[in-house]
């Protein structure tokens, strides 16, 4: 069950900034309190890896991308927020499908559905975490079985 659309409808190619910074001597409490920070601030995407730096210490790589209009907001919270004493941007191309939501009736309720299109042709689906999360914590039902359903139905295989 592919959905068509027009190849030229797809979300093609937005001029975004990727910034970067080295971590070596702040804790995990105060990354997950930069990350709200940062979404708060605008930043499309923020995300961490562990890596190795001078001396052999442990340290995080926090990097996050941003439109170009973002950059100040987002340099303040690095500046203020974290122990970096200076950061990388650069700007970087990024190709996104374009995105339409569904819903799909479930026994417990509505759930959207995202679904990414390439070359007219629907490529990927996500059930929206949020919205299992809140099925199954309200009728006391593994998160799974939310999933489940949903896929069950996107597959035709219930009415």
């Amino acid at each position: 069950m592919m959905n068509q659309r027009p190849p030229d409808q797809e979300h093609i190619d937005d001029q975004m900034v990727k910034m970067e910074v080295n971590l070596d001597d702040i804790s995990g409490e105060w990354l997950g309190y930069v990350m709200e920070l940062l979404f708060e601030a605008g930043a499309n995407d923020v995300y961490y890896t562990p890596i190795f730096m001078k001396k052999n210490r442990p340290g995080v790589l926090l990097q996050l991308l941003c439109s170009s209009d973002s950059v100040p907001k987002m340099k303040d919270v690095l500046f203020t927020e974290t122990t970096t004493l200076g950061v990388r941007y650069y700007p970087l191309t990024v190709h996104r499908l374009e995105r339409a939501f569904i819903k799909v009736e479930t026994p417990w309720g509505p759930v959207t559905v995202k679904e990414g299109s390439h070359n007219g042709e629907t490529v990927q689906r996500a059930p929206e975490f949020d919205e299992c999360r809140r099925i199954a914590e309200k009728q006391g039902i593994p998160l799974k079985r939310v999933y489940e359903e949903v896929w069950k139905r996107l597959d035709g295989k219930c009415d």
